[in-house]
């Protein structure tokens, strides 16, 4: 069952800042995003903070060679089979009970986010109602990383499971550190998942949607028993029923360059609206630094407009699709300058509020 929430037309931020002085990034969260804050993910600071590799650390059977730049997965070294067992030991005691000590071990240290500190004092400050943390998605991370070997490691059914369980202490960790500061806030914990885009190409033409929809699925409910809301964000064209029948709360899209793209999806996409489900609209282009720089209020308006429109044409009641909209960026901003950074996140806030005023709420 999905949790009742007051997201209507609220606006939030991805995950990436192009600043390279951690309270620069947090001003900007604090300034744009004081009912919904996040962590940002701050490259410039450090490399730790790529999505991929920021949610490696103490990830059994990950190996990283700085020397020679190489990282990969390792299921034949010869204290796999211990520290597989102990590894799965701590995931039972952790599950069965999230404040378990056990759960700071596979903890998102300051190294790989330098932001999450001040963050966790802001939501602490300011109680807020939602509070959203990230991790990478399943799939995008277990066909990224390699085995030693240089296969993938989504193919080694051992070394996705440990993908899988990681990044679940990952999302659990974050949900802890909020509610304990915070105890009335709901984390939002987005799944990154850009990769899911080639599910169905030459590419990953192997790869069943119902094996990617049931690793998503294994994350979301563990998130979801343990208070808080999931959400998956492709920045692609991708088949939308994945993610609904992952069973996330929100799916949030490109729909500056894709809102089409959904609408080919539209009786799955009715039944998840009608079941509470939220579609957050990346309505304020990031991936194309021309597109923000032109960017005014009123494109974006229309854009919002023109992606529910789309919607409505399918026969969806527009009131269903408004009551459950939230406005977003099209994905990260980290690749951008500093200012047109800035510039995307007052857009989002301005849509956000004039779309709020205008549907009254």
């Amino acid at each position: 069952m999905r949790q009742e929430s007051t997201l209507k037309l609220e606006c939030m931020a991805i995950g990436s800042l192009p600043h390279s002085c951690v309270s620069d990034a947090m001003h900007i969260v604090e300034k744009y995003f004081p009912q919904i804050p996040f962590w940002p993910q701050l490259a410039r600071v450090s490399k730790n903070e790529d999505m991929i590799f920021q949610f490696l650390e103490n990830m059994p059977a990950f190996f990283s060679d700085e020397q020679n730049a190489k990282s990969y997965m390792d299921s034949e070294y010869e204290d796999f089979c211990t520290d597989l067992e102990q590894f799965f030991l701590d995931y039972e005691e952790i599950i069965a009970d999230i404040n378990s000590d056990l759960l700071d071990k596979y903890a998102i240290s300051e190294n790989n986010s330098a932001a999450f500190p001040k963050f966790i004092d802001f939501v602490q400050k300011t109680n807020p109602k939602y509070a959203k943390g990230q991790i990478v998605g399943p799939f995008t991370l277990s066909t990224t990383l390699v085995d030693k070997y240089g296969r993938c490691v989504y193919y080694d059914e051992a070394l996705r499971e440990i993908v899988v369980k990681t990044l679940t202490l990952k999302a659990l960790w974050q949900i802890k550190q909020i509610k304990s500061v915070s105890p009335d806030t709901v984390p939002v914990i987005f799944i990154d998942e850009p990769s899911i885009s080639q599910l169905g190409t030459s590419a990953y033409i192997t790869i069943s949607q119902q094996e990617v929809t049931d690793m998503l699925r294994e994350i979301s409910d563990i998130i979801k028993s343990n208070g808080a809301m999931t959400a998956i964000h492709c920045c692609g064209k991708c088949d939308w029923t994945v993610p609904v029948k992952a069973g996330v709360d929100i799916i949030n899209l490109d729909a500056y360059s894709f809102a089409q793209n959904l609408s080919v999806f539209h009786k799955s996409i009715e039944e998840f609206l009608m079941n509470n489900g939220k579609i957050a609209w990346g309505v304020v282009p990031t991936l194309d630094k021309l597109a923000l720089e032109n960017a005014d209020i009123n494109l974006i308006l229309d854009k919002f407009n023109a992606a529910v429109n789309y919607l409505t044409k399918k026969g969806i009641d527009e009131k269903l699709i408004i009551d459950n909209s939230i406005i977003t960026p099209s994905c990260g901003a980290g690749a951008l300058s500093e200012d047109l950074a800035e510039k995307a996140m007052q857009l989002t806030k301005n849509v956000s509020d004039s779309l709020k005023e205008k549907y009254d709420c």
